[in-house]
């Protein structure tokens, strides 16, 4: 089953009509996404990829009821404004495709968004994929090699990383494990929604019995998943990889987001962290098959 997407959730696209709109617009609609509508001011009656293109997302929701998600390709000046049109017509959770936002307008959207009831994921999120249910935003970048690393399986994953989104996944499938949803966090210095949000979403999934990460030094993501798994709101197997566990102390590596702080961020307190609360660190990315094959109870 997976969490938050599946076949029948109503997705749609802010910004169909540009270039990246369109693009992942097609990758959607073919994966199998149910996408209803997506928004283009001015635009509307045209058709994208035989999606119908709407002047406001109220618009579609008037036609089509409550939506699910919103995807959005806008550029990054127009991003809170299309961010709180989204919230005010009553979507659940928005996903915005784009990295480089002004901090300040990334903490009034997504303060915006709460007081709404909307969830923001990201931004700079590049998605979520359900594998054989359905996709929102660009992760897996085409149906072929969506199908080549997403395998359908009982290991939900989390990403810091959008480029390396698919290797855990990938390693995952070559250990003889499939996965149940995916999830890349953003990029972004302040994030709508964490892994740690989103850890009682995987333990409330039945078809979900581990989480493996793809985690970087910096921020303080895995350490808050920590506390969630040292609360008991998590109990499932639950492995870190954490990649520039090499760097030393004040080298940059990989986001600018990145930051260690306070104690927090750096590889030894993310994994100290982890394994306190009862988690699992591995070495190296093909280690976290054979650590779940040893802790899952098949």
């Amino acid at each position: 089953m997976g969490i938050l997407i599946s076949k029948g959730t109503k997705v749609i696209v802010q910004g169909i009509t540009g270039r990246e709109g369109s693009v992942r617009t097609n990758y959607m609609k073919e994966y199998g996404t149910k996408l209803i509508g997506g928004t283009s001011p001015g635009k509307a009656g045209e058709e994208i990829h035989g999606v119908p293109v709407y002047n406001t997302v109220k618009e579609i929701a008037r036609e089509h009821g409550e939506i699910d998600f919103s995807v959005l390709f806008v550029p990054g000046r127009g991003l809170k404004t299309a961010v709180m049109e989204a919230a005010d017509a009553g979507v659940k959770y928005i996903i915005p495709c784009v990295e480089g936002t002004p901090i300040h307008d990334i903490m009034e959207m997504i303060a915006y968004a709460q007081m709404k009831g909307s969830r923001v994921i990201g931004p700079g999120s590049i998605g979520i994929i359900t594998p054989g249910e359905a996709v929102v935003g660009w992760l897996g970048g085409n149906v072929d090699w969506a199908n080549k690393f997403f395998q359908r399986g009982n290991i939900g994953v989390f990403s810091r990383s959008g480029g390396q989104s698919g290797t855990i996944p990938w390693v995952l499938r070559e250990g003889g494990f499939g996965v149940s949803t995916v999830v890349h966090t953003g990029t972004e210095p302040v994030l709508g929604t964490s892994m740690a949000d989103l850890l009682p979403y995987f333990e409330a999934d039945p078809e979900t019995a581990g989480v493996a990460v793809y985690a970087e030094i910096g921020g303080s993501q895995e350490e808050e998943c920590a506390e969630v798994i040292a609360s008991g709101r998590f109990t499932k197997p639950f492995v870190i990889y954490v990649a520039g566990a090499w760097a030393p102390e004040g080298q940059r590596f990989s986001h600018a987001s990145n930051i260690v702080e306070r104690g927090r961020g750096s590889a030894k307190s993310k994994i100290d962290a982890i394994k306190k609360a009862g988690g699992y660190v591995a070495e190296t990315p093909t280690d976290i098959p054979k650590i779940l094959r040893e802790k899952i109870k098949v």
